[in-house]
């Protein structure tokens, strides 16, 4: 039990409010103990005023000591009092007694020398008075030689039993608001905590599979609602990235299929090739040459896969470095427009470049010239004999641009959002030959694309139709050197 919430705060609660009782109580018994003590006193005031009065009356008439107090204190009334009026010398004038409790001289009070009122306590061993006898005495001269001493007694359990009282209802009234306190403290923790009871059910119950799922938000203004809203936020995140993790977990088994299957191919071939060669055993030297031919084909094909896999890998796991520097970008694009004319010469298709002005750029100049490479063999692979690549560059407000366009058949429609995903091929039953350092494996576009995203910039199709397609790089002003 002590290991739940609900079950602390009502303990808190509890000591806390029986703390502030205890004080309360404590602060109320002190402050009116003394009270009822002062009571007892002014009531003996009261009655000695009243008796005073009536002896020095009684005496104004003439009459002697014992008949002015003894008609003092028949005139007056006297509530659970006792009184009694004694000569100079102690002996008994008169007296008035309540039940068994009598008006004592006190022996300290015999010499008094003066007329004011005092107070006196006899304890119970002495007066046989439960909780002691309280006495107010005053000395009142008769005449010049000789003088009284009225004495009146109250019993002090009178103000004890009003304390004893007090007491006694201060500690009744403790218990049972603790009592009270406990089942209310109980209920509102329990009332309180609900809401987050709820959530810890529903928390339990969410996993990897049913992460959609959010905890109840009761009030979104207090402090329980925030953190559930704050919790339903943290879930939102964890599904996301759960959900882009396992995107991720299965773009790279994609990955690994695509990678396996495109070099399977080239090994496939190589492997083919060079057994059947070696089981024939007159070969001419000419058919040596082809099948070395074959070979190193597929080779250079295989050897342009891996580096294409190594880019992207590096390029994902954040390891390949850019590294930047100043230089024109025009002159990179007119050398790599004469780099692949070549390739375009050897295929039928016409390679165009028109000069463009100066266009200083900042950055990585390897990465940039393979991205144009890539472009452009790609637009050579797709541009069928007597076709045409043109290549420009230009600048645009603040950015520049750098077109490759061809006279292909263009990408079909159902195609294009797909064009730059890894290892993808519009039509699969495509020739290879003719692309730059072997046949491609759908790499091209995503390595072109990657370089311009680290770039600041992006590659896009800009336009596709039956007369060609036109792929455009963009590359902002600002990192022009």
């Amino acid at each position: 039990m002590l290991d739940t919430v609900r079950t602390r705060l009502t303990l808190w609660y509890i000591g806390v409010l029986a703390l502030a009782l205890i004080v309360f109580s404590v602060g109320i018994y002190a402050l009116m103990a003394p009270k009822l003590s002062r009571r007892l006193d002014t009531g003996l005031q009261t009655a000695m005023e009243g008796t005073t009065r009536l002896f020095a009356h009684e005496k104004e008439e003439g009459n002697t000591d014992q008949y002015s107090a003894g008609s003092a204190l028949r005139k007056y009334y006297y509530p659970r009092q006792a009184v009694a009026v004694f000569d100079q010398a102690g002996g008994l004038l008169k007296e008035m007694t309540f039940g068994d409790v009598h008006a004592t001289l006190p022996a300290s009070v015999a010499s008094l020398d003066r007329d004011g009122l005092q107070f006196y306590t006899l304890p119970e061993a002495q007066t046989g008075v439960d909780d002691g006898l309280r006495l107010a005495v005053q000395r009142i001269r008769t005449s010049p030689q000789s003088a009284v001493f009225i004495v009146i007694g109250q019993p002090f359990e009178d103000a004890s039993d009003d304390a004893e009282l007090l007491a006694g209802v201060l500690g009744a009234a403790i218990p049972l608001a603790l009592i009270l306190a406990t089942a209310g403290g109980w209920f509102l923790a329990r009332k309180s905590l609900a809401p987050v009871v709820s959530m810890s059910e529903r928390a339990r119950r969410i996993s990897a599979e049913n992460l959609g799922e959010r905890l109840p938000v009761v009030n979104p203004r207090d402090e329980l609602g925030q953190l559930a809203t704050t919790i339903n936020e943290l879930l939102s995140r964890l599904d996301d990235a759960f959900a882009q993790q396992q995107e991720a977990f299965a773009q790279q088994r994609q990955f690994m299929a695509d990678a396996s299957h495109e070099l399977r191919t080239p090994l496939s071939v190589i492997r083919a090739t060079s057994e059947v060669t070696l089981e024939e055993p007159d070969c001419e030297v000419g058919e040596y040459r082809e099948a070395m031919a074959t070979v190193g084909e597929q080779a250079r094909r295989l050897a342009r896969i891996v580096e294409e896999l190594f880019t992207l890998a590096r390029a994902d796991a954040g390891q390949r470095t850019i590294e930047r520097k100043s230089f024109y970008l025009d002159e990179l694009v007119a050398e790599t427009a004469r780099a692949a004319s070549v390739l375009a010469s050897r295929k039928g298709v016409a390679m165009e470049y028109a000069p463009a002005p100066e266009a200083p750029f900042h950055g990585d100049e390897g990465l940039l010239r393979q991205m144009i490479l890539n472009l452009l063999d790609n637009a050579i692979k797709h541009t069928p004999s007597g076709g045409s690549v043109r290549l420009s560059l230009e600048q645009h407000d603040s950015k520049y641009a750098i077109t490759v366009a061809d006279t292909g058949s263009g990408v079909p429609a159902e195609s294009q959002p797909h064009i730059f995903r890894r290892f993808y091929r519009a039509d699969k039953a495509r020739s290879r030959s003719g692309a730059l350092d072997g046949g491609g494996a759908g790499l091209g576009l995503s390595i072109a694309q990657w370089i311009a995203e680290a770039h600041d910039g992006r590659v896009e199709l800009a336009r596709s139709d039956e007369s060609g397609s036109a792929f455009i790089a963009s590359f902002p002003l600002s990192s022009a050197s």
